[in-house]
Parts: structure tokens; sequence; C-alpha cells
């Protein structure tokens, strides 16, 4: 028997109740919103129930809404993959803009180690317990986090790009 979408959103309504809420189906993910405060010990119940068994964190990462409420500026999303019954869930964690902190998942899955470490390093979101949270990618002297919307594209001082070059006119030639 494969495992049903109702079966994993009953599971966890009845363990968990309004900790979990939002469950949809997005094309072929089961996909739901779970309290940050209660992220560890869902990820942890997920893999471990004898019937949902999603036994795989196939990935970890982060999203920024400056335009949310102070409460769901940032969030941590989690897909998740159920071998046994090839079933994939993915799970959304709300964090405050001021302070984006969440338990780190490295206590259930070694590989959210590297992943964890690449959010914050891009986002600023700080995994409580991790063992390493360092940056991975960036410059330690990095005060920054570039994948922040506050973050520029572009760096307005650049004398190194010509406009002419990129396809695109600059400002102050006339069109006539």
């Amino acid at each position: 028997m494969a495992l049903e979408t109702s079966v994993i959103e009953e599971k966890l309504t009845d363990k968990f109740g309004d900790k979990v809420t939002g469950y949809i189906q997005l094309k072929d993910i089961f996909s739901f919103e779970v309290d940050s405060a209660s992220m560890a010990d869902v990820m942890g119940f997920l893999k471990q129930d004898p019937l949902l068994r999603f036994n795989f964190l196939t990935d970890v990462c982060g999203v920024h809404y400056p335009d949310n409420s102070i409460d769901r500026q940032f969030a941590v999303v989690y897909h998740m993959h159920n071998w046994y019954d090839n079933v994939r869930i993915r799970f959304k964690c709300f964090l405050n803009g001021e302070q984006p902190e969440i338990e780190t998942a490295t206590n259930h899955f070694l590989s959210a180690n590297w992943q964890e470490r690449e959010t914050y390093d891009f986002y600023g979101i700080i995994f409580k317990g991790h063992p390493q949270l360092k940056r991975i990618l960036n410059m330690d002297e990095m005060v920054s986090f570039p994948m922040r919307k506050e973050f520029p594209l572009e760096d307005g001082g650049r004398t190194d790009k010509d406009d002419r070059f990129f396809g695109r006119k600059p400002d102050n030639v006339n069109n006539n």
C-alpha cells in the first residue's frame, strides 16, 4: 500500500495539533507549515514513525519575505523523501525577521550540516545547536547576507562595467 497524503496529515494532526497547518498538495509534493519551535520534533517524528519513514533529507534552504510581518520575514524550507514508498514532502517554518533562528536538523540528518551552513551564509539564519555554524562559500569578513532582498543586485559604484557591452544603452544617450 502506498503512503497516502491523508495518512501523513492525520498522523501529524493527531501528534502535533495546530503546530502543523496549511496542508496542500502542490504538483507531486505534499506541503505544509510547521511552527518553528516544533521543527525538530516534527522532523524526528517524520523520520522515526514506522509508517511515515521519511528517511532522507533532500534539501534545506532559506527564503526572505521582506514584505511579510516581522514574525514571518524568513522561512526555512525542508524537503524530505520516503524511499520505501517514494513519497516526497516539503514543509516550511517561518522565522522572526529580527532574530531568524531555528533548531538544527543535524541531530536527525548529518547531511543538514552543509545545507544549514549555506543557508546561514546567504540568509543569516541561525541554526541553534549546529556543530560548526560558520560561512561556507562567502568570505568570513563579509558582514552582509547576499540572498536577503535588501542586498543590492549590482554595485552602483562599479567603473569597470560599460553598459554598451551588455546590450544596454547608457542613461545619457539620446534616442533621436
